[in-house]
């Protein structure tokens, strides 16, 4: 899959993504559009996964832990090699979550997280991601922390 401009690359990459479901080879058509020495930093906890298979595994530990997670696209920037996406990703917390702390029981808390991730891609290839999100905001919608006080009128979701 030789796609031409960043833009284009990082949307399929999304696109690939909420075919979770339904695409049994959506792993796999990610990682045609990695390269071989991606470096994907979650810039929340400091975790990297390297490589394609790295790559891959993230992204499987997300949905496993999210099975009917989706990520809504709200604003894409890109230059000839790089990109920035600001998605929002949705899901319940049904599966077990692989964290650098342990795992987390499912809670089957529905959550909403605004992200934000920043690609380089070189020759048509996702080389470096970069994701940024509220840590703690998505601790506080699984009802792991307490809620803060006084945001902007928001409180976490509950079932």
């Amino acid at each position: 899959m030789v796609i031409h401009d960043a833009a284009t690359l990082v949307r399929t990459l999304y696109s690939l993504y909420n075919a979770h479901q339904t695409d049994a080879d959506w792993l796999d058509k990610i990682s045609m559009l990695v390269s071989e020495n991606c470096e994907a930093l979650n810039a929340s906890t400091g975790h990297i996964c390297r490589g394609k298979e790295g790559f891959k595994q993230c992204l499987l530990n997300w949905s496993i832990a999210f099975p009917e997670s989706s990520n809504e696209i709200t604003n894409v920037v890109a230059t000839n090699d790089q990109a920035a996406v600001e998605f929002i990703s949705r899901g319940t917390h049904s599966g077990v979550l692989h964290t650098l702390k342990g795992d987390i029981q499912p809670t089957n808390r529905k959550i909403e997280l605004r992200c934000c991730d920043v690609y380089r891609i070189s020759n048509n290839e996702i080389v470096t991601q970069h994701s940024y999100y509220d840590a703690l905001g998505l601790r506080e919608q699984l009802g792991l922390t307490p809620a803060r006080q006084g945001q902007r009128g928001e409180s976490p979701q509950q079932e």
